[in-house]
């Protein structure tokens, strides 16, 4: 549903960000032009700091651009997204790779951000691995330079390695390549696999079989070509908690192949950060991040996304990028880093007359609707054709039917209510009662429907005014209808939208604490 909000919007210029005219005369550097180190762009640029981003490659978007293909993502959008970021004024250097980050800091800049990402994929080192490297690839380079065009084609039989997310991109990628027999094999069952569902899901729909208990043991190589790879055959056992053992191998099987892509993991890479900086590496070479600061042991420099905590996503990436944000404002002003403003969340009325609401309380309780794709006898025609169509307009209409409004809230004024049990009558799902108060696993019996579910707290009221029995409400069951809002004559029930309230670096700036929701209301 955002993605139609974004497909069909109208001008947006009034809504981005205004730079001021004038710097605040600090210098802050991000190395990486990918998700963490824009969106600290984006955060640092309108507070007046002259940012410069660093980037090896000859484009902006790192592993958005890199490693996610265009079928999924056009580059038409980064390229749209990413502009309105670097319009704001941003000294960006391409073709920049930064190979020293003493030489760096001695540039003068007042702070540092690295967002390099995890751009080094995982090795195999089994047997044959090295007899013939023209078909053995790594899964991230690999995408990259399908990405650049430094790759056009593939053997007819793939076997991809691995089953994450980037696994997934790899075996539909290589469809697009020219591959028609394409294996995901996994080392563990199904319900251990790292990838997202609807991955595995789109990656099937293309006709891409997924290969459980098979671990890698040996590339087979004759006459110098790759031929196939060896696997064992495993069996797991499984615990009471769902914890999984190692496994053992019932025996083993080799699967004919041309081309092997392995898509195993990621790792950080720093060897352009010099050991003696005091910058602080862990066990297995990550530096020690603070998870709510983003710095790093040396004051002044700060990690986000992959190259802080290793590979997870665009969203923890961006995240991270708005913290490290907050705090390097507040380092370059002398501030206490782990001075922050708290989230904050407010209550708003959607009452906008004696019946009618600001907000559609109409359910719906068709299927979910599926996202239309292009057809499977189209979509490999060129290596960037978008896969996901979107919704129409029209079909956005009945989906958001299907909304329980879990944004919406039952809020209720004791003092207001005069026990007429409208709201009780009208009530579809039966989630209200006014009983006499009691201890939770007493009252749990005396309601309309009894509430079994332990897992949900009761909404109890304050004693009501006319005979001091309460109101109790069951919100596992409730479906948000605002019916019982709709039908009291007194106005004791309300439906009020929650909104949250995340505080980033101009909040800091201005110094305005988020209001957050006033007690009082209680359901």
């Amino acid at each position: 549903l955002k993605r139609v909000a974004a497909d069909n919007r109208g001008d947006i210029a009034d809504r981005l960000p205004r730079v001021p005219a004038r710097t605040n005369g600090k210098k802050v550097a991000l190395i990486g032009a990918g998700c963490a180190s824009l969106t600290v762009a984006n955060d640092l640029r309108p507070l007046g700091y002259e940012v410069t981003i660093f980037e090896a490659l000859d484009t902006t978007g790192g592993l958005m651009r890199t490693n996610i293909p265009q079928f999924r993502l056009p580059p038409d959008v980064l390229d749209e997204e990413i502009g309105y970021i670097l319009d704001m004024g941003v000294d960006l250097r391409l073709n920049h790779r930064i190979d020293s980050m003493q030489a760096l800091l001695e540039e003068g800049y007042d702070a540092i951000f690295v967002g390099t990402g995890a751009p080094k994929g995982k090795n195999l080192e089994l047997p044959g691995r090295y007899d013939d490297t023209d078909h053995v690839h790594i899964g991230i380079e690999w995408l990259e330079s399908v990405a650049f065009g430094h790759i056009d084609a593939i053997g007819e039989r793939v076997l991809i390695i691995g089953v994450g997310n980037t696994a997934m991109d790899c075996c539909r990628t290589s469809l697009r390549l020219g591959a028609s027999d394409v294996r995901v094999m996994a080392r563990k069952p199904r319900g251990f696999f790292k990838a997202s569902e609807w991955e595995l899901e789109d990656a099937e729909e293309e006709n891409v079989e997924i290969m459980v208990n098979h671990s890698p043991k040996e590339f087979v190589i004759k006459h110098g070509r790759l031929v196939g790879m060896k696997f064992d055959l495993m069996e797991y056992s499984v615990d009471e908690q769902g914890g999984i053992d190692r496994g053992t191998s019932t025996g083993e099987v080799v699967i004919p192949c041309d081309d092997v892509v392995l898509a195993i993991g990621q790792d950080n890479a720093f060897p352009w950060i010099e050991r003696d900086l005091g910058i602080e590496f862990d066990q297995w070479e990550c530096p020690v991040v603070d998870e709510t600061t983003m710095m790093c042991s040396r004051e002044g420099v700060f990690f986000g996304g992959d190259s802080a905590f290793g590979p997870k996503n665009i969203i923890w990436a961006v995240e991270h990028g708005h913290q490290a944000a907050i705090s390097i404002h507040k380092y370059c002003h002398d501030e206490d880093l782990r001075e922050r403003l708290p989230f904050g969340l407010n209550l708003y009325t959607q009452k906008m007359g004696m019946h009618e609401w600001s907000y559609s309380n109409d359910y719906d309780t068709a299927e979910r609707r599926l996202v239309p794709h292009v057809d499977l006898r189209k979509r490999f025609q060129k290596l960037d054709i978008e896969v996901e169509l979107g919704f129409s307009a029209e079909q956005t209409a009945q989906e958001v039917e299907r909304c329980l409004n879990c944004d919406i809230q039952t809020v209720f004024t004791a003092k207001l209510c005069i026990e007429c049990d409208a709201c009780l009558d009208i009530c579809p799902v039966s989630c209200l009662t006014i009983t006499r108060n009691g201890d939770e696993a007493d009252l749990r019996t005396r309601l309309k429907a009894p509430a079994q579910n332990l897992a949900q707290a009761l909404f109890v009221s304050d004693d009501l005014p006319q005979t001091g029995r309460v109101m109790v409400k069951d919100e596992d069951l409730c479906v948000h209808c605002g019916l019982c809002a709709e039908r009291c004559p007194t106005g004791a029930w309300d439906m009020q939208k929650s909104k949250l309230l995340i505080p980033y670096a101009v909040d800091e700036a201005g110094g305005e604490e988020p209001q957050t929701a006033t007690a009082g209301s209680t359901s």
